[in-house]
């Protein structure tokens, strides 16, 4: 069983080339959406439309006990590969292996309001953008255009038509679209509040946890978005890991410009 999770601003159609690949080797291959994208709802109008990270690694354990999966093999990329990673690290009995773009992205609050290096701080503008009341303005009503930018700069060479990009941009018209990113980034620089359900949660991914169950981190040689290095993150992979950096200018959304490379790593993490 393998659990494929998607990024920012990005959808399941990330993975439409890695599927067959997992499927021809006798992989069940599953890929939800992460809430707020494509089909997902909100059961109560007046739910929290909350994007905190332990909120979507909840939904992933939900999701797992609802079809009855025991374990499963679970990757990612940009928060898909946050929420894998948080589901190996504190539920690692539902976790086979795991696969992740950017490696470790574990996080709390308190290290999000520690400043950055000037480059890196540019690097995340989007998140500043959004902080601001003209930023969530801004989102709602050029969301599209917004996704494009952020597929341009983050994949800078990767050279993807307007179908498939469309194909993934219809994702982004979810009614709670909006809500559940701006709460995701303001969560981040704690200028919103999480829900008190998941208190425990955040502070346990706060003193970063190590992932002990098998791990292949990916990184693009051409990865635009904001990414830790590899030599970083690596003493937080406690069990048996590997990191594979994929040449030929690949970018943050790695499974679709180089889905042999991410399906390769899937299947080297399920076999073992």
């Amino acid at each position: 069983m393998v659990l494929l999770l998607h990024g920012w601003p990005y959808d399941i159609h990330s993975f439409a080339e890695v599927v067959p690949l997992l499927t021809s080797a006798g992989h069940r291959v599953l890929l939800p959406y992460a809430r707020g994208h494509g089909t997902t709802r909100f059961r109560s109008a007046d739910a929290v439309r909350n994007g905190q990270p332990a909120a979507l690694a909840v939904d992933t354990v939900a999701f797992l006990d609802a079809l009855e999966i025991e374990r499963a093999t679970l990757a990612g990329f940009d928060w898909g590969a946050r929420t894998a990673g948080i589901v190996a690290a504190l539920w690692p009995d539902r976790c086979r292996g795991l696969v992740a773009v950017s490696g470790y992205l574990i996080d709390g609050q308190a290290s999000g309001r520690v400043p950055l290096p000037p480059a890196a701080e540019h690097a995340w503008w989007y998140q500043y953008y959004f902080a601001t009341e003209r930023g969530r303005e801004g989102y709602a009503r050029n969301t599209r255009d917004f996704a494009k930018l952020i597929w341009q700069t983050a994949s800078p060479r990767w050279d993807f038509d307007d179908a498939t990009f469309d194909r993934s941009a219809a994702a982004l018209d979810n009614p709670d679209h909006v809500d559940v990113v701006i709460h995701n980034y303001r969560w981040r620089l704690g200028l919103a509040d999480g829900e008190p359900q998941y208190a425990d949660l955040e502070e346990r991914l706060a003193g970063k946890p190590p992932v002990t169950v098998p791990t292949i981190s990916l990184e693009g040689d051409a990865n635009g978005a904001p990414h830790p290095q590899p030599q970083v993150y690596a003493k937080q992979f406690t069990g048996p890991y590997e990191h594979r950096t994929i040449a030929g200018g690949v970018g943050h959304n790695l499974p679709q410009e180089a889905p042999q490379a991410f399906a390769d790593a899937v299947l080297a993490v399920a076999s073992r």
